[in-house]
């Protein structure tokens, strides 16, 4: 036998074998493809596709904790104003969005826990409601509250207060958007879900079946906003205007707002009590700057003033060193004209958004 007829047989004989072993050969299964988490671009940032939906989600809040040196919202250097304390608070919010032939369906919850010195943790559902088309319904703060804003960028924006009495209630809302700087606000809230559950100010309202009234318009522009809402309450029979004027100018932001109360000699829902006890009168002004000195650091101050002559005063200085981490020393003074007695007070806060 040749060396060619011999690797001619060899070469037959282990085809043969490699093809009986091909035979008998079990194929394994094919590994399932990898599902990467999606982004949600349209929705803005910090959203992502729930796997195996069209649903977009977006989890986020934050952390603070702050110390505090006697209080501005109490007259005076009285018990309940005197001495220190130190506050902690965790937000955990939830957010979804879902494409529809009449625009994003989405959702908005948030949850909030409290804790202070000396006191037990408090748990709450803070907001929760659904948006379409325009539409809001769920639990939310007031457009009395929302549609123009807080006040200036300080932690004791509303020692006179502004909205105290419109956050965390239920509604039904409707909010128009003309994309041309102009926008409007209609909403029907209920009487009885808001910071009393009888009413703003402690009015019986057992017996009362209608929802407030809230309605407001606005134009906003490069470097100017106005907005204006106007809140009726049905327990009272009264209501509050509120006007609110914004400008910005390269690093200067600067607001003035101001207020009316229908009767100054009641409170009501939109024109409520402050910590001391005492309402606007028949009217009250807020006015603030805001200055940021680098991409670190900003100064504001806001000023506010009521018919009763209680004068407010606040400045802090807001820094981050670090994004998503604020550390903030803030100080407010208060006279309280009526009662002959005025306030200093000074807030430490830490914060961490995520």
């Amino acid at each position: 036998m040749t060396i060619k007829s011999l690797l001619l047989s060899s070469g037959a004989a282990l085809a043969i074998v490699s093809g009986a072993h091909a035979a008998d050969a079990i194929v394994g299964a094919e590994p399932e493809p990898l599902e990467y988490v999606r982004i949600c671009d349209e929705n803005g940032k910090g959203y992502f596709f729930i796997p195996g939906t069209e649903t977009c989600l977006k989890v986020g809040g934050r952390v603070r904790t702050e110390g505090g040196w006697y209080n501005a919202y109490v007259a005076g250097q009285t018990a309940g104003a005197r001495g220190t304390y130190w506050h902690t608070r965790a937000e955990l919010s939830v957010d979804t969005s879902t494409d529809t032939e009449y625009g994003p369906l989405k959702t908005n919850t948030v949850y909030r826990w409290d804790w202070q010195e000396g006191g037990a943790t408090t748990t709450k559902l803070l907001w929760a409601n659904i948006t379409l088309g325009g539409f809001l319904i769920g639990k939310a703060d007031s457009q009395f509250a929302t549609y123009t804003g807080g006040a200036g960028d300080v932690i004791n924006d509303d020692v006179i207060d502004f909205s105290l009495a419109t956050t965390e209630l239920n509604q039904i809302t409707y909010k128009y958007d003309a994309h041309n700087g102009f926008t409007a606000v209609i909403s029907l809230e209920d009487s009885n879900s808001g910071a009393g559950a009888t009413g703003a100010n402690g009015e019986n309202s057992s017996n009362h079946y209608a929802p407030d009234i809230v309605g407001g318009l606005g134009y906003t522009a490069d470097t100017f906003g106005f907005r204006v809402v106007g809140g009726y309450d049905s327990i009272v029979e009264e209501g509050a205007i509120k006007g609110r004027l914004d400008a910005k100018f390269d690093n200067v932001q600067a607001f003035l707002m101001g207020g009316w109360n229908t009767d100054g000699d009641k409170l009501n829902k939109y024109a409520a009590a402050n910590g001391a006890g005492l309402g606007w009168g028949d009217w009250a002004v807020w006015s603030g700057v805001g200055v940021a000195l680098n991409d670190k650091l900003k100064w504001n101050l806001q000023l506010a003033y009521d018919d009763l002559k209680t004068f407010e005063a606040t400045t802090n200085i807001k820094w981050s060193p670090v994004k998503d981490l604020l550390v903030q020393p803030e100080i407010t003074y208060v006279n309280y004209d009526v009662l002959n007695k005025d306030t200093w007070a000074g807030m430490l806060r830490f914060q961490r958004t995520f």
